[in-house]
């Protein structure tokens, strides 16, 4: 796959939940994230190109970071779930840095 990225990803974890345009809510598990993109691990596929609101839980806060985006793509992975891409809406630079300093 070729990695259009410009901000560096990381691999960590945080705890989210999100919920679609369409109502739908969900809880998902970060596997990396990036000032301008996460990707997510749930238990239920997510349509490409479908809007979503996210609230990521901060280690050590009881504020979460709250940002939208649109889910590029996604597959199954294995007994797992599903991984998905989100393209969030804008660079987050001030909370990709709260997160990494949790």
């Amino acid at each position: 796959m070729n990695d259009r990225r410009i901000f560096e990803r990381f691999g960590k974890e945080f705890s989210a939940r999100f919920i679609g345009l369409d109502g739908k809510e969900g809880i998902a598990q970060t596997f990396d994230v990036s000032a301008k993109g996460l990707g997510l691990s749930t238990g239920n596929e997510l349509e490409p190109q479908a809007p979503l609101e996210i609230w990521l839980d901060v280690p050590g806060s009881t504020d979460p970071l709250y940002t939208r985006g649109q889910v590029v793509w996604s597959r199954l992975a294995g007994a797992m779930g599903w991984h998905s891409g989100i393209e969030l809406e804008r660079a987050d630079l001030m909370g990709i840095s709260r997160l990494l300093r949790a």
